[in-house]
This record gives structure tokens, C-alpha cells and sequence, in this order.
């Protein structure tokens, strides 16, 4: 794997980015045992950065990194994040009012108990995991001020910001000179580009790294599911279609079956898997730091991997941009017929 620069930072991070969601995940994820030797590969494989949260198995994910990194702990930039209750499934209510969200209290608490289920003394990057409606901004991002401040974070990120609310914070941390945020973890994939309408353009005016997450959506371009939506009992979303699960069906559809089957001609043309395709395209989209991955074998480690060697033509990156397109939006497409020639 090749290094790169996390967003506008002196820090350099690998291409792929090992995400820590699947371990220790009763539901779909893996064992302990399986968490540590993908780990394991992933670091002799040269790889150096991990991305956890609190929420992920209730905490369990956390321990699971934090005892495999224990002897490598310098040479790993170790990412987790903070603000969703952590409860034994996901959506499920917090203990209590304030057990969730952005706020002082809930996210000094959040960053000690990641802390210690780490084993660790400092976060390399500290993230928010959602945008809080209920919390004044300032008061997230003083917080966050505060805990590189105090050495507990060395950079601070944001996930699942829209793009408005990135520019208003980028501007609140210039007027009061707060630690900025370095990273923007995201939603991006050959089925997902939403967020080029506007965050990418962000992102890239104000020096942000993108770290895609679900970069193979929820599995789909993986060419594991079939025609009739039915896929393998082990994935994420099951054997059979289930109507009432609406992120199946925000990933499995005809729409983005379409995409598969651009994806699997490429893949074949160059003699790869349809993973490592479709990583590839995300990995050479415009400010993107670093692709997180969620292997849960050795095995689906080493063809994740291979997307860093593949070298797709421009007429084959040009197929796979036509078909997952995004339709023209308003402004975007008024602003577009109506720019000015750059060179005049």
C-alpha cells in the first residue's frame, strides 16, 4: 500500500484504511480470533491506519484493536469515534438522556471510556460521528479544542456532516482558532456519490480528507448478490430479501445491480474481482484520504488489497462515472450551464 497525507496534515496514512466495524459483531461480524489475524495481515501488509468507534459491538470493537495494536501501538494511527449511544444493538435508546449526542459532557465521557477500552493514552483522530441537532455546535467544537489541547486527540474529524455544516464549522474554528477538522468520514461508492453534489467541493476548498466508508455498498459491488436480491446467509444483509430492512434497500435494487454488472466487466477485463474494481474508483476520487474497509477474513484482506495494484484505463473509469452517475440537481446544474469560462 501506498502512503498518503490525512487531509492537510503532516500525518501519512495507508490508501486502505482498516475499518474495525465487523469485530466482535454477534449479528454478522466476526470473533476475536479472526478480528486479531485480520489485523495481524493487515499490518505486515504495510498498512498503518485503523478506524473503530465506541458503538461498534458496544465498545467490544475498541477492545479488540486495542489489544491487537498493544505492541505496535506507535506505528498505527488509530481512529475512533464518538457521539451515538453505546448500546448492545444499534438504535436501540441510551441508558439515559445524556448518554448520546454531542455534547460536553457526553463526548468527555465517550473519549475517556474509548480510552480505556484502547488501552491507550491518546486518539490519533477523534471523531463525530453524526451531526447533533440539540448540541450548539460551538460547544462540540470548543470540546474537541479541548481534547487535543489536553494530548487525549491529536486531530479531530467529523462523519455524516452535510456540506453546509462543514463550511460553518471550518469558519466558527477560524474565529476562534480551534483545532479544525482534518477528516470528513463519509458514505462513498460507486452506488452512493451523493456527497460529490457538495461535500467533496468542501472538502477540497478547505483541505479535508475524505475517508469513504462502505466503499463496496453494504456489499453490492462486491457482485455478491444476485438478480433475484438474494445473496449469502453470512452477509450483512442476509439470504433473502426482507421489505421491512431499508438499508437493504437503499443498496440492493435494480438501480445498482446495473452498476455491479459495469463493475464485473471491468474486473474481468483486467483479470481482478469486482471488489478490488470498485475500490479502486474510490480510491482515485478527488480528496480522498483513505478508503476504509471492513474484511472479515484473511482472505477478503488480500483481495481489498489488490485494488492498490490494479490501473484502470480512462475509458473504463469513464464507463463506471457514466452508469452510477448522479442526476443534476437544483442549483447545481443551474450553476453549471451558467459558469463562466475559466479562461476568460
Amino acid at each position: 500500500m501506498k502512503l498518503r497525507r490525512l487531509g492537510n496534515t503532516g500525518v501519512r496514512v495507508s490508501e486502505l484504511c482498516l475499518g474495525a466495524m465487523n469485530f466482535g459483531m454477534a449479528d454478522w461480524g466476526v470473533d476475536e480470533k479472526t478480528s486479531q489475524d485480520v489485523i495481524a495481515a493487515y499490518l505486515d501488509a504495510g498498512g498503518n491506519f485503523i478506524d473503530t468507534a465506541d458503538v461498534y459491538s458496544k465498545g467490544i470493537s475498541e477492545e479488540i484493536c486495542g489489544r491487537a495494536i498493544r505492541t505496535r501501538r506507535d506505528r498505527v494511527i488509530l481512529a475512533t469515534k464518538g457521539h451515538f449511544p453505546v448500546v448492545k444493538k444499534f438504535g436501540e435508546p441510551p441508558e439515559h438522556e445524556n448518554a448520546t449526542g454531542s455534547s460536553r459532557r457526553h463526548l468527555t465521557a465517550a473519549l475517556h471510556d474509548s480510552l480505556r477500552r484502547l488501552a491507550t493514552d491518546y486518539i490519533d483522530l477523534y471523531q463525530v460521528h453524526c451531526w447533533d441537532d440539540h448540541t450548539p455546535i460551538e460547544e462540540t467544537l470548543s470540546t474537541l479544542n479541548d481534547f487535543v489541547r489536553s494530548g487525549k486527540a491529536r486531530y479531530v474529524g467529523l462523519s455524516n456532516y452535510d456540506a453546509w455544516q462543514i463550511a460553518e464549522c471550518r469558519h466558527l474554528c477560524m474565529r476562534w482558532n480551534w483545532e479544525p477538522f482534518v477528516t470528513a468520514q463519509m458514505q462513498y461508492s460507486l452506488v452512493c456519490r451523493d456527497i460529490e453534489t457538495a461535500v467533496v467541493p468542501v472538502c477540497q476548498r478547505y483541505g479535508i480528507g475524505i475517508l469513504p466508508w462502505s466503499p463496496l455498498g453494504g456489499g453490492v459491488l462486491s457482485g455478491k448478490y444476485g438478480r433475484d436480491l438474494r445473496g449469502p446467509k453470512d452477509s450483512r444483509f442476509g439470504e433473502t430479501p426482507d421489505e421491512a430492512n431499508v438499508w437493504r434497500k437503499q443498496f440492493i435494487n435494480n438501480r445498482n445491480l446495473d452498476i455491479v454488472d459495469a463493475v464485473k466487466a471491468v474486473a474481468e477485463e483486467l483479470r481482478s474481482t469486482p471488489t478490488a474494481v470498485a475500490l479502486n474508483w474510490v480510491l482515485h476520487r478527488p480528496a480522498v484520504s483513505s478508503v476504509i474497509i471492513g474484511p472479515k477474513s484473511v482472505a477478503q484482506l488480500r483481495d481489498n488489497l489488490s485494488a492498490c495494484e490494479l490501473s484502470l484505463s480512462t475509458e473504463q473509469r469513464q464507463r463506471l462515472d457514466e452508469i452510477s452517475a448522479l442526476s443534476p440537481t437544483y442549483p447545481h446544474q443551474f450553476i453549471s450551464k451558467t459558469a463562466r469560462n475559466r479562461g476568460e
